[in-house]
């Protein structure tokens, strides 16, 4: 059984797959995405997917709202897929806003370069701030 962490790098990779499948105009099924990254059905992964991909204008939103002279559409795929799922957990869950954010920022830590997790920990720390977010 994963946990929470290697499940939100889970989620991370799918939304990496899906952004370059939809680039390409290629159909694709989520479901079978998550299970090429997890031999057992899991809720929150899915759960998460099905927001952040329903919600992803809103959220795109939200990040060119906070990116300081920076846009999504500018972001690799990874930072975008990061920062979304940051975005979605402060915004759309009951994870704790200091777990959602270092959460993100572990993952920046792991995949991104330095200039890049200190951009996201300043997006996030402005949306915790500035957004009706959950807590």
């Amino acid at each position: 059984m994963k946990n929470r962490s290697e499940l939100r790098e889970i989620i991370m990779k799918v939304l990496y797959q899906v952004d370059i499948l939809k680039e390409s105009n290629v159909d694709y099924d989520l479901h079978e995405l998550i299970k090429e990254q997890l031999e057992v059905q899991n809720d929150f992964v899915m759960d998460s997917l099905k927001v952040i991909l329903d919600k992803e204008k809103e959220i795109e939103s939200l990040a060119d709202k906070y990116l300081i002279d920076w846009q999504v559409s500018r972001l690799n795929k990874v930072d975008k897929a990061i920062l979304f799922l940051g975005i979605y957990e402060l915004l759309y869950t009951n994870t704790p806003s200091i777990v959602a954010i270092n959460e993100a920022l572990e993952l920046s830590k792991k995949y991104c370069d330095e200039k890049f997790t200190k951009m996201l920990n300043g997006v996030l720390d402005n949306i915790y701030h500035s957004e009706d977010v959950h807590e």
